[in-house]
């Protein structure tokens, strides 16, 4: 039978495939990607592709279609079940794997999933993956031929590799954990189980319903619960995860939230302490007092687009020890791989936090005070958003404004700085802005809001956002 199958375009997206299940993203997409990706592999010398799936309801059904397809490519095509999606990448390299396929919809709603892809232990992205999308359309892949389907249980081996660079001693916290359902739920049961202190797990079991809350940390609103858990337990500290446990979020011992900037400056002094002039990276939404405090502590700061696969490859090329994003992804090569995984990251904060002496609250003041703006994402059509941000980069470049464009455009002036970036992931865009006074916010977030309305863009609600941190 003659192969051949077309994507939606929308699904396509820089960092991973991505939709919603049966609208944009079917099981016959999930065949395609198996069928298309395996043959990538295999036309490479490749083997071997492990192949797992997060909590979400309909990851079952296309990670089934996911395996039939790679295996009538004819490599090995490894099961490693349900899990987080940094359990995947662990496996791959565990299993020497030449390719690697999560089912995951991440942190986007419910109705929604895709699949993050790994070739020859390197992000699989961009340019890539539009060339799967016309190798499918066209039916340019290797024979029909069968392939072999096994399954590993890679658990326990994560788990123990997790808690091998555990350095807190035996010091006893007490940590309230947010699950958010995710399919970290049995890993994190047994993790905390060999961790010494107090735990509580909230919203253990994996249910692809997210009943409890959206499965974003990233989002103040999501961590609600948390927050209230953790002040009534009188707790050390919180810590959350999304749907596919890649990506942490923090709250303090007060109940208060560490954004993902602030999370980084905290593990950066931990890691220059080991290595000093090491190289740390953070995108392109992060603080200026991050990369300030990075250069303080005698590290080198780096900034860098947004995106894991992005980040990835620039840790790659630098020999970067550290990364993160305002997002919660936390990325260590210090002791670790190199790519994102909240469970790991939870760990190496835990240890730092056994080691220091005074609460998490008090060490956050030693972070520099500043007045920003949340990470304010609002809808914008995917087509229309990259020409909005091609308009506002012409105006600004045209006034002479000074600006970054590694990642949408980052403008700086004396009352700080405002960022304007299309989503690689869903069709919005996405603003931010930081100043040392609420005068100079105010300043940037006018100018911002002025380039959207000579776009056509109106920012909901962008006048009152306002955090200190």
């Amino acid at each position: 039978m003659l192969f051949s199958h077309v994507f939606d375009p929308s699904s396509l997206r820089e960092y991973d495939i991505r939709g919603i299940v049966g609208k944009t993203l079917t099981t016959d997409d999930a065949f395609a990607i198996g069928r298309t990706f395996a043959s990538m592999v295999s036309r490479a010398g490749g083997k071997t592709v492990v192949i797992g799936y997060d909590g979400r309801l309909s990851s079952p059904v296309l990670e089934t279609a996911l395996v039939k397809g790679a295996a009538e490519s004819g490599v090995d095509v490894v099961r490693i079940g349900c899990g987080p999606t940094p359990m995947l990448y662990f496996a791959s390299i565990m299993l020497k794997a030449d390719g690697a396929v999560m089912v995951t919809g991440s942190h986007n709603p419910p109705d929604y999933n895709g699949f993050k892809m790994v070739f020859a232990g390197k992000p699989f992205f961009g340019a890539q993956i539009r060339e799967l999308g016309d190798l499918a359309a066209k039916g340019d892949v290797v024979a029909l031929q069968d392939g072999t389907v096994r399954s590993v249980d890679i658990r326990e081996d994560y788990i123990s590799r997790l808690l091998k660079d555990w350095d807190g001693g035996q010091t006893s916290l007490k940590v309230v954990w947010d699950n958010s359902n995710s399919c970290a739920g049995e890993v994190l049961e047994k993790l905390v189980a060999r961790l010494p202190g107090e735990h509580t797990i909230l919203n253990k079991t994996i249910d692809g319903h997210f009943p409890a809350h959206h499965p974003d940390p990233t989002v103040a609103k999501n961590l609600e619960q948390l927050i209230a858990a953790v002040r009534e337990e009188k707790a050390d500290i919180g810590i959350a995860f999304d749907g596919d446990a890649d990506r942490i979020g923090v709250v303090d011992n007060r109940g208060e939230i560490l954004w993902g900037d602030q999370l980084l400056v905290l593990l950066a002094r931990d890691v220059l302490n080991a290595h000093p002039g090491a190289t740390i990276i953070a995108d392109v939404k992060a603080s200026q007092v991050l990369f300030d405090e990075i250069r303080r502590a005698g590290g080198k700061p780096v900034m860098c687009p947004t995106g894991h696969s992005l980040i990835k490859s620039k840790m790659a090329e630098t020999g970067a020890l550290l990364a993160g994003e305002m997002s919660g992804h936390m990325f260590f090569a210090d002791k670790w791989y190199g790519f994102d995984d909240a469970l790991y990251a939870a760990v190496r904060l835990l240890g730092c936090l056994a080691r220091l002496d005074a609460p998490l609250s008090v060490v956050r003041q030693t972070i520099p005070q500043s007045v920003s703006t949340p990470e304010i994402r609002f809808d914008c059509d995917d087509e229309r958003k990259f020409k909005v941000m091609e308009d506002v980069a012409a105006r600004l470049h045209h006034a002479g404004a000074e600006i970054s464009d590694i990642d949408g455009v980052r403008v700086t002036t004396p009352d700080g700085w405002w960022l304007l970036r299309a989503s690689n992931t869903q069709p919005v865009l996405v603003a931010r802005a930081e100043s040392t006074d609420e005068a100079g916010l105010a300043q940037l977030k006018s100018a911002l809001t002025e380039q959207l309305a000579q776009s056509g863009i109106a920012l909901p609600d962008f006048s009152g956002a306002c955090v200190t941190h």
